[in-house]
């Protein structure tokens, strides 16, 4: 993996500047009141440089999917502006158009409602692009989350912008895939979990090139079950899938489990029951590995030196289901390999098991999580490269 050099935020000259900062502040709304400020807060070291700095600043990002160009109250970034104001222990003003950033004064902030709303946010429009670029001396480029796409508030301003650089949280992010992707300390283990292979295929193929051991789990360890002659009875799979996953068992060790957790129905009251691997029945679907599994796993996590976790073992949000995303969650934690974790279910998997600091780094990324592992150039990452050349 090769990422080109990225101008840092440190590297800039701040005092007096307009400073423009994409974050990936779309965090879930409920009630009118963010309920994870995860995201806001891990934004936090970047906005309070800029301030310390002396600059104006203002912040911008999207929530949700609305309709490009229409307001729609529910996407909103108010309920933001009011935990970025707490958190701040400042006033953050929810500004309604690129051109209010005028009225932020050295040593403030403001807020850009959701870019979303804007048109030629996601066409990533010349003149939007340039609406925003006119209000700022320095763009940064803060946004892991969103780097993987080609947006107006995430490439075309960083092209535009008379300096645009990588905030601190998105250079955290790419060295430490850098660490993971490019010479990672053998042995490397990935965890890769999920519902669909066919949405991990590209993953799968270049994870098979760099790590020694790959563990599945969810409907993806479903179909390399399959494809290794056992009856899963009416488990998530996918039929068509399976000499591709014969194929990439053949170019990596992929575990089987000996024993898996089914039950009659996909429902919060279904009784889990352990099975020996050969003994699922027509009428069982496998929910996550078993306990013999379990242990044995964690077991081979500890001769790790490197890490990389996306995506649970089973239907975790099901406690009945979750032993097995528990015992690896705490077997990652209490490794001493370098670890690092990411995409949303993974990360509520951190959350629900508290095992937040027993893993080197964990990633805001999703989709750029993903696109990085495959081998992708992401396009803001890209843009601000040649930026910084």
């Amino acid at each position: 993996m090769h990422l080109p050099y990225i101008k840092s935020v440190r590297d800039v000259g701040l005092r007096n500047q307009r400073v423009l900062i994409r974050a990936d502040l779309n965090v879930p709304i409920k009630g009118g009141l963010v309920t994870s400020d995860a995201r806001i807060v891990a934004s936090l070291a970047t906005i309070r440089l800029a301030l310390d700095a002396g600059a104006s600043v203002v912040v911008m990002s999207h929530l949700g999917r609305p309709s490009e160009g229409e307001y729609a109250n529910e996407y909103s970034l108010a309920p933001v502006a009011q935990r970025l104001s707490q958190l701040l222990e400042r006033n953050v003003p929810l500004l309604a158009q690129p051109e209010d950033c005028a009225a932020i004064n050295g040593g403030e902030i403001g807020l850009l409602e959701n870019v979303r709303f804007l048109v030629g946010e996601k066409s990533n429009s010349a003149e939007l692009s340039q609406r925003l670029s006119d209000q700022c001396d320095v763009f940064v480029m803060d946004a892991f989350g969103t780097a993987h796409r080609a947006h107006a508030s995430t490439h075309g301003v960083a092209e535009l912008a008379a300096t645009a650089c990588a905030g601190l949280l998105l250079d955290a992010e790419l060295k430490a895939f850098q660490q993971t992707l490019s010479a990672p300390k053998k042995p490397m283990v990935a965890i890769i979990g999920g519902a669909k292979v066919s949405t991990k295929l590209e993953v799968l193929g270049s994870l098979a090139d760099i790590a020694d051991r790959i563990i599945v789990g969810g409907g993806i360890a479903n179909t390399f079950i399959a494809a290794a002659g056992h009856a899963i009875g009416t488990s998530l799979y996918e039929p068509e899938l399976l000499d591709v996953a014969k194929d990439i068992a053949s170019r990596v060790e992929i575990p089987i489990p000996v024993d898996v957790m089914v039950g009659k129905a996909f429902d919060e009251a279904t009784p889990a029951i352990v099975k020996s691997i050969d003994e699922v029945a027509a009428d069982e679907m496998i929910m996550d590995i078993g306990p013999v599994t379990a242990r044995a796993w964690a077991e081979t996590l500890m001769d790790a030196q490197t890490i990389m976790w996306n995506g649970p073992l089973g239907v975790f949000e099901f406690d009945q289901f979750g032993e097995g995303t528990r015992v690896l969650a705490q077997a990652i934690a209490d490794s001493s390999a370098y670890s690092i974790a990411g995409g949303g279910d993974t990360l509520a998997a951190v959350d629900k098991y508290s095992v937040t600091d027993g893993i080197s780094y964990i990633s805001t990324g999703g989709g750029a999580f993903l696109e990085l592992v495959e081998g992708k150039v992401l396009p803001a990452v890209e843009m601000l490269g040649r930026r910084s050349a």
